[in-house]
């Protein structure tokens, strides 16, 4: 079984591409962000902490009296002699001249993040302490509103991309639904005249021109289907009326008698398939002329008459079993030449052995059983198609008699089938009751 791809609708593409691209593009711009504002706030700390440790020391080193203040206030600074570190804090003597990272407890008892700038040289050790919490907290909180940001653009972006796709779709919305339109009204409408000279204007005229083409070549079908019926008729009926008044002769040979009736049925069965086909054509339905309903055991009688010659002379054993009455609202013409072929078939591929038809048997159908060569269970709906054969298929034959049984079951909602029969042969299955 093929792999089931789903596809989304043209309209359902515009709008998660413009979600998609601005929930990528908020976003990146939002990494982007963090990213520059972390790095050049922490560079911008550093430069600052380093200068300002320098500029501690050399300010110790020109006002050595205790009582000497720097002016900074941003900073927490120290700085002892170079031979006295003993009121150093433990951690910090490990440093080298450089900025740490450090946590610390606060004044208010708790953990602090800090920058510790160290200079350390032969006189002192200079120490400049920078309390990061405003810098983590402001952090956050830009996080939060860029994250915000990205929710709000995608929303954003998400809108407009349904309202852009209801713009840019709307010619091909109104496309399809007139296009939709015409397939329920079964009436081809001119689309060019609806649209714009754009991308789908050129559709519709195409659309257009193709249903001309297509209308035309239905049209001249029907026409010539409907010649050709009509035509048919007239020679066929001269056949018939010929073949009857012939009948009613006297002292005709047994023999002559019989091939008469053998073209009185070939002309009944020309003029069924005629009208069959003409039905076909023209696509509708048609009772029973009358206005009565169709006896199928009266059908079955009659087609068995007319397909007898291709039993010849086989040894095959036709039965008939009405189980229970079927009567049918359709011409007896269509019943006939679709229990034809069904039976048709049957007797001219069972070399020997017995036909069975039965009617009846289960509400609606008619089942023809042959003891035939049978067919494949896979094979059985192929042989439905227009030109395919049955393997074990000898003679003259364009594959067409199942196709046609299969159209006019579609026509009036019957069910056909075939099947293998259990005990050798086929059996083929005519249900008239009308599909759910």
């Amino acid at each position: 079984m093929a792999r089931i791809q789903y596809r989304r609708r043209l309209r359902s593409r515009i709008i998660i591409s413009f979600a998609l691209f601005g929930l990528g593009l908020t976003a990146l711009f939002a990494a982007a962000t963090i990213y520059m504002r972390a790095r050049l706030e922490d560079q911008l700390i550093n430069n600052t902490l380093e200068r300002e440790v320098k500029n501690f020391a050399d300010f110790k080193r020109q006002h050595p009296e205790p009582d000497a203040r720097w002016g900074m206030t941003i900073y927490f600074a120290d700085i002892y002699s170079a031979n006295k570190f003993a009121n150093i804090p433990f951690a910090w003597q490990r440093y080298d001249t450089g900025v740490y990272d450090i946590e610390q407890l606060g004044d208010e008892g708790k953990i602090r993040p800090y920058k510790l700038a160290v200079f350390k040289d032969a006189d002192y050790w200079a120490f400049l302490r920078f309390d990061q919490s405003t810098q983590k907290l402001g952090e956050r909180q830009l996080l939060t509103s860029l994250v915000g940001a990205v929710f709000a653009f995608a929303i954003l972006s998400l809108l407009i991309g349904r309202w852009l796709s209801v713009r840019v779709m709307s010619p091909v919305t109104e496309l399809a639904a007139r296009v939709q339109a015409m397939g329920r009204t079964g009436k081809a409408q001119p689309l060019r005249p609806h649209f714009e000279d754009d991308e789908v204007g050129q559709l519709a005229g195409a659309l257009d021109d193709y249903s001309d083409k297509l209308t035309a070549l239905v049209e001249r079908d029907r026409e010539f289907n409907a010649d050709v019926s009509h035509e048919l008729r007239t020679p066929l009926a001269v056949i018939a009326t010929t073949t009857e008044l012939l009948l009613t002769a006297e002292n005709i040979p047994d023999k002559v008698r019989e091939r008469l009736k053998r073209i009185e049925r070939a002309s009944r069965q020309s003029n069924e398939l005629t009208n069959a086909l003409l039905l076909l054509s023209r696509s509708e339905r048609s009772a029973p002329v009358d206005g009565e309903t169709t006896d199928v055991a009266k059908v079955v009688e009659q087609v068995i008459d007319v397909y007898r010659s291709h039993l010849g002379r086989k040894p095959v054993d036709v039965k008939v079993l009405v189980e229970r009455a079927i009567e049918v609202v359709a011409p007896s013409s269509v019943v006939a030449v679709a229990l034809g072929n069904l039976i048709g078939n049957a007797f001219k591929y069972t070399p020997h052995g017995d036909v069975i038809i039965t009617i009846g048997a289960v509400t609606g159908k008619v089942t023809v059983e042959d003891s035939g060569p049978g067919i494949k269970a896979e094979d059985a709906e192929k042989l439905f198609e227009r030109g395919i054969r049955g393997e074990g298929a000898t003679g003259k034959g364009a594959g067409l008699g199942l196709a046609i049984v299969r159209r006019l079951c579609e026509l009036y909602d019957w069910r056909v089938s075939l099947a293998p029969r259990p005990q050798g042969g086929a059996v083929a299955t005519l249900d008239f009751r009308l599909r759910d």
